[in-house]
């Protein structure tokens, strides 16, 4: 039911609950890949706050295996971890605290008595010890799911237009100070290309118009810069896709 573009698959819902639920549904299908332990890395914003609350509901409370799941982020405000601009708080609350997931696999991005940069440092340590090697190597995932989202500008993560992180091929994470108000922690292009799936969530009529130019490989937006070693999937609602894009109920499956 995945539809190929110029720039990944695309996956239509008639609506952002809908979005949740197929973007869910792909989650545990991912993670029912393997009997091993899967790292995911979380996106922030609204749209995936549905899905993590989707995983934390009826549906998938029970079947979802949690033990086997380490939970990274792949961006974060500058910000303390109980701020309500939190993407970890966002997570905590949505998903986090209502399911039986063991604080050792929780992994934020720290931002507590630290610089920007020496945060970004911490965290690419943390994440080379999880990859268990200092360097990226072919075929291996660092992650096996990364969820991104895609701004009206065509930022993804805080990869910012405009900023020199969209150049960083020798980092795993890096400091943004300038774009946003707040300084930002992010995963550069070669972490988070190195994921098994990467998932876009994307809701609303104001991304319509960013959404048709990276699916068609026009663009030059940061979100179009990715060259992903597993799959890339687009799940859009109808406000984001337009009407021409074939559509798929709030069951669709991988």
């Amino acid at each position: 039911m995945d539809t190929p573009t110029g720039y990944g698959k695309l996956l239509v819902t008639d609506d952002p609950a809908a979005l949740a639920r197929v973007a869910a549904d792909h989650l545990f299908t991912w993670t029912m890949e393997t009997s091993n332990p899967v790292r995911v890395a979380l996106s922030g914003g609204s749209t995936p706050r549905r899905t993590y609350q989707e995983l934390a509901g009826p549906r998938f409370i029970d079947r979802f295996p949690w033990q086997r799941v380490h939970w990274f982020w792949g961006d974060e405000r500058f910000v303390p971890p109980d701020h309500p601009d939190s993407n970890f708080r966002m997570a905590r609350e949505a998903m986090l605290d209502a399911a039986p997931v063991s604080r050792e696999n929780i992994h934020p991005i720290p931002t507590v008595d630290l610089s920007p940069d020496d945060s970004a440092a911490a965290y690419e340590v943390l994440l080379r010890i999880a990859y268990g090697e200092p360097h990226l190597v072919p075929g291996r995932a660092l992650f096996d799911i990364s969820l991104l989202g895609l701004g009206d500008d065509g930022h993804t993560a805080s990869l910012l237009p405009g900023e020199p992180v969209l150049y960083d091929r020798t980092h795993w994470v890096a400091a943004v100070a300038h774009g946003r108000p707040e300084s930002r922690i992010t995963l550069t292009y070669p972490a988070i290309n190195a994921s098994r799936h990467i998932a876009f969530l994307v809701s609303g009529a104001s991304k319509q118009t960013i959404l048709r130019e990276v699916l068609a490989g026009r663009s030059t937006a940061p979100a179009a810069r990715l060259e992903p070693s597993g799959d890339l999937v687009f799940i859009a609602d109808r406000a984001a896709a337009g009407n021409p894009a074939p559509l798929v109920s709030g069951n669709g499956r991988p």
